[in-house]
């Protein structure tokens, strides 16, 4: 399951230990093709929890996190960020970068 972030509150993932966020917008065309791949890795993976960040409704919370471009995929762990992907990527692509940080 991908958690939807609202309201720029990212407090649940700072409780979560390992944790993908899919930073994107509705008018993407690249995030559009990511969130089936981004819902099939959360459905796949259940050490890790899944969010879907919207960058126009989640503005300030973007900017923390110097989201310039998307889609961008951050890795956290406890709240931090450790690592961040940009762009579209294949799933066997995706699930290794997740993987690499477990």
């Amino acid at each position: 399951m991908v958690n939807e972030i609202r309201d720029n509150n990212f407090e649940e993932v700072k409780n979560s230990g390992l944790a993908v966020v899919d930073f994107n917008a509705v008018w993407c065309g690249p995030c559009r093709m990511l969130a089936p791949i981004i819902h099939e890795l959360a459905d796949e993976m259940d050490d890790v929890s899944f969010f879907a960040c919207d960058v126009d409704k989640n503005g300030d919370l973007a900017m923390n996190f110097g989201i310039q471009n998307i889609p961008a995929v951050g890795i956290f762990k406890d709240g931090k960020l450790v690592d961040m992907s940009i762009g579209f990527k294949p799933k066997e692509a995706m699930k290794a970068f997740i993987n690499s940080k477990k």
